[in-house]
């Protein structure tokens, strides 16, 4: 009896904590979903498609560009990128350098990635085209969609405590 009490309450530990094969093949799913959020938005950014890029936003989203511009809205976010597309980013593909993804809870999470701009035909980062960027994305009826959007331009200064050896 004992025992089964213990088998009981390691049980219901266990699915407390989503602990086993159905929270391995959630986490798999959201991956497979971030993973296709970055490429549709990377296909756009090849393409040149300010509204492909911001179709993977929702609704009422947020993007401030490196330069701390804030596009507002996923109509805002397409107009702005386009802009951006039709005159001032060159023929270009980006590149993730590194990544971080930290739930904040179960709908929410946050990806912090370091990435650079690669002007085509190269096939390095061009120069001074680090950034790091956080995106912030819920789940919605199953599917996640980015809410906001921070680029910040990569400038080191060596602090202690930072990630600073991005791409190297």
């Amino acid at each position: 009896m004992k025992g089964s009490k213990v088998a009981a309450m390691v049980g219901a530990f266990v699915v407390t904590l989503g602990i086993g094969t159905g929270s391995a093949t959630a986490a798999e799913n959201d991956q497979a979903q971030f993973a296709r959020i970055l490429k549709q938005q990377y296909d756009a950014w090849y393409e040149e498609n300010g509204a492909k890029f911001a179709a993977t936003f929702t609704k009422d989203a947020d993007l401030v560009t490196f330069n701390g511009e804030h596009l507002v809205g996923r109509d805002g976010i397409a107009k702005g990128m386009q802009y951006y597309f039709d005159n001032h980013i060159p023929p270009s593909k980006l590149k993730v350098l590194d990544e971080r993804v930290r739930y904040a809870g179960r709908d929410l999470v946050f990806i912090v990635r370091t990435t650079c701009i690669i002007e085509l035909p190269a096939t390095d980062c061009r120069d001074g085209s680090q950034s790091r960027n956080t995106n912030v994305l819920s789940k919605r009826n199953g599917r996640w969609a980015q809410e906001s959007f921070q680029n910040t331009r990569y400038v080191p200064i060596g602090q202690p405590g930072s990630q600073d050896t991005a791409g190297s």
